[in-house]
């Protein structure tokens, strides 16, 4: 029990959690590839269900690294470009020891300060998260009960998402991620 609370511990603490991401980050610079850790800033969230049974929430987080939305002109109105990053999925135990699935869906702070504002921006958000953890994990949502939980702002722990670039000049990095200590996105 010692060992494992000193784990505990260790893996919570700030300065010990900085040390692996600069370690896995030169690693991975090793093989030509560039790491940034997404540490999802929370907003609120989403509470809906997947096939009808299974209780369902999406983190709505924000992140400076990830592009900033975009209005374009069209007749009619304005068409957003609204970037976001997509963390895979997690299970995680809920009151009474019920399992929950929790998704992150990080977009830059300026979305979330616009949805702060505009309901018609946070509808656009809440919906643009929706379909995006549809189309990437082949799951069907339940969008009409889909409702923003009042007062809480994240659900479960956060955890820090990877996201991977090919350095220039580098050569390109093996398509076999067995050998990477960070599981594949």
């Amino acid at each position: 029990r010692a060992l494992f609370a000193e784990y505990a511990a260790e893996l919570t603490d700030p300065e010990q959690r900085k040390l692996y991401e600069e370690e896995v980050a030169a690693l991975e610079r090793e093989r030509g590839v560039e790491v940034r850790f997404v540490h999802p800033q929370a907003g609120f969230v989403l509470r809906t269900s997947q096939a009808g049974s299974r209780r369902c929430y999406l983190n709505i987080c924000s992140n400076p690294q990830i592009g900033v939305p975009q209005a374009h002109r069209e007749p009619g109105g304005h068409r957003w470009a609204l970037p976001y990053s997509l963390a895979p999925g997690r299970e995680e135990l809920g009151r009474g020891g019920r399992r929950r699935l929790v998704y992150d869906v990080v977009f830059h702070p300026a979305a979330l300060r616009l949805a702060a504002r505009s309901p018609r921006f946070r509808s656009l958000l809440s919906d643009t998260a929706l379909e995006a953890v549809e189309r990437h994990f082949g799951l069907q949502l339940d969008r009409p009960n889909a409702t923003v939980l009042r007062g809480t702002k994240y659900k479960g722990v956060p955890q820090a998402p990877v996201i991977r670039s090919p350095l220039p000049g580098a050569p390109p990095p093996p398509t076999d991620h067995a050998d990477s200590p960070l599981p594949p996105f």
